[in-house]
């Protein structure tokens, strides 16, 4: 006769079940959580990453920019513009403007300089801080050898170019040839701007139409006001002068905030504005300008010295008391972050005096 076993066979308790049960849940979790800040960390760091290379483009293309201000243009030129009705800048052929800017004013006549403050010509994003500013700045576009043609005025809107690589300040890079008047790829288009020079008068003038390989019109109604019928306008210098003339690019830096995030805009003569970096919240400016006749510094004027009774071609440095940009996480405050810039920009073409004066 065969023992069978009467041992009873073993398993989990419903206590020992629910241990178990907690206990592999608080793993889990800590499992989860690592994960996640992990997921968490590595957004911020390609946030932030994505962020210094965006605000470290927008800010060398604004330096940039500010150290060439005034150059070709001559050491503390400032030409004299129509003043019928004042020029304005920050328009495009739309027409649009996007900041409201005139050309500053000695007496009752503009003029262009080589850099032109735009103490809180920018928007309120926030208060505090406050309205932002904008900055202009004015150099010839030495891509564009315009400068290497001999200009005649042929009808009272129309200028003719005629190639002359004689002409004193046609200096080629080494390999380049000079382009068209029309060329497609940086030839003249409705909205550039030329300085003009006939005998010792400068004159500015808008492209109205696109012009031909040999021909531009520069028409009255033009956005910008630069063809206007009085004594600066180009209409009145006589027929068949002849002369040279260079591309302006007249550079204005604003925030633009009718868009959410805000963006900073770089808006080139007539044209339209493109886009340099989103989420630039704050941006202000001051200047240091140097009185050479009575030997007087005037460092951080945030107007550009317009309280001291002095004008832009004094000024000696720009100073970018803020250029600030903001970012958010997936569209929330987990993971904001920012940068600001504070920098001095010394632009050698404004003034050759040897003085910036210390903050």
């Amino acid at each position: 006769m065969s023992d069978r076993s009467t041992k009873r066979e073993s398993g989990f308790s419903l206590l020992e079940m629910m241990i178990a049960m907690a206990l592999g849940t608080v793993v889990l979790g800590a499992a989860v959580a690592l994960y996640s800040q992990g997921v968490a960390a590595t957004w911020t760091v390609s946030q932030r990453a994505e962020l210094q290379q965006d605000f470290r483009a927008a800010s060398g293309m604004l330096t940039k920019d500010l150290s060439l201000a005034g150059a070709g243009l001559g050491n503390g030129t400032a030409v004299a513009l129509p003043s019928a009705v004042t020029p304005v800048y920050g328009c495009d052929q739309t027409p649009k403007c996007y900041i409201a800017a005139t050309y500053p004013k000695q007496g009752a006549t503009p003029y262009l300089y080589g850099l032109i403050p735009g103490l809180n010509l920018g928007p309120q994003i926030s208060n505090p801080p406050g309205f932002t500013d904008a900055v202009t700045v004015v150099y010839t576009d030495s891509t564009f050898y315009l400068n290497c043609y001999q200009a005649q005025i042929t009808a009272k809107t129309v200028v003719t170019f005629t190639l002359n690589l004689a002409l004193p300040g046609c200096v080629l890079a080494a390999g380049d040839t000079v382009q068209n008047v029309n060329d497609t790829a940086i030839g003249l288009t409705k909205g550039d701007l030329v300085l003009f020079t006939f005998g010792a008068t400068p004159v500015v003038a808008e492209v109205t139409a696109p012009p031909t390989a040999t021909t531009a019109t520069f028409a009255a109604g033009d956005v910008l006001h630069m063809n206007q019928t009085t004594s600066t306008g180009l209409v009145n210098v006589p027929l068949n002068t002849i002369g040279t003339g260079s591309r302006i690019l007249v550079i204005t830096y604003y925030i633009d905030s009718t868009i959410s995030p805000p963006r900073l805009m770089r808006q080139v003569s007539g044209h339209t504005p493109m886009p340099v970096a989103e989420n630039v919240m704050y941006m202000k400016f001051s200047y240091d300008l140097y009185n050479s006749v009575t030997s007087t510094p005037w460092p951080n004027q945030t107007d550009g010295g317009v309280s001291q009774g002095m004008t832009p071609s004094q000024i000696t440095k720009i100073n970018i008391l803020h250029m600030a940009m903001d970012s958010t996480l997936k569209g929330a405050k987990v993971g904001y972050q920012g940068l600001d810039l504070e920098t001095s920009v010394s632009a050698r073409d404004l003034t050759y005096s040897n003085n910036y004066p210390v903050p």
